[in-house]
């Protein structure tokens, strides 16, 4: 899963630029038209800079484990060429998810929290972590918003995502697809419940979990 390096210090996901625009039109479905929202695991910052440019009425928080990133979600938010600074995003944080209470500014509730392909990566902590830290960072109707590959019990896995679980595997033994049943019991114990479950492309799914 690496990232190729742009002019100006930008990573570049392929499969972040993949997945973006299916993400942003989840989001304009189930948003309000303003809020205040916290990105965990930013990445590269591709997400962050294309939901921002489109749902200008949402202030966003981009956050992200590897502090190198940091500076490429800054750039990605940055002017370039005929694109305009995105004065809805603040700047980037570091941001370990295992770090309770979460290093953010006291206080401060969230309208909606995005994690994009973090779980699979991950130790498995981190699962319980992102329940527990979003259980009280939401605002009382926000949502959180997990998205990427899982396993489910009774609905097949497909070729390619079991190949990719081995992969993960082979790569960090801690890492590999998590069972959406067992990430829907760590939100239970902190709070949360699934109120939707959304099938994305390429064998993805987007869960939204809110206060139970």
């Amino acid at each position: 899963m690496t990232m190729d390096i742009l002019p100006g210090g930008r990573l570049f996901s392929p499969a972040a630029e993949r997945n973006r625009q299916p993400l942003l039109a989840e989001l304009r479905r189930l948003l309000p038209e303003r809020g205040h929202a916290l990105e965990i695991a930013s990445g590269s910052g591709q997400h962050v800079a294309h939901f921002a440019r489109h749902l200008p009425g949402w202030q966003w928080q981009p956050t992200d484990f590897e502090a190198p990133n940091l500076p490429s979600i800054a750039a990605w938010c940055a002017a370039e060429g005929d694109e305009t600074p995105l004065a809805n995003v603040a700047p980037p944080l570091r941001l370990d998810v295992l770090e309770e209470p979460w290093p953010l500014p006291p206080g401060a509730r969230h309208d909606a929290i995005l994690c994009a392909n973090m779980l699979h990566i991950a130790p498995w902590a981190a699962c319980g972590a992102l329940m527990r830290g979003a259980a009280r960072r939401l605002a009382p109707a926000g949502l959180l918003l997990t998205y990427g590959p899982y396993l489910e019990d009774d609905v097949p896995t497909a070729p390619s995502n079991l190949e990719f679980d081995r992969w993960l595997h082979q790569r960090d033994a801690v890492s590999g697809l998590r069972r959406r049943e067992d990430v829907e019991a760590e939100a239970r114990a902190a709070g949360l419940r699934l109120r939707e479950r959304v099938a994305m492309p390429a064998n993805n799914l987007m869960l939204l979990f809110e206060h139970a």
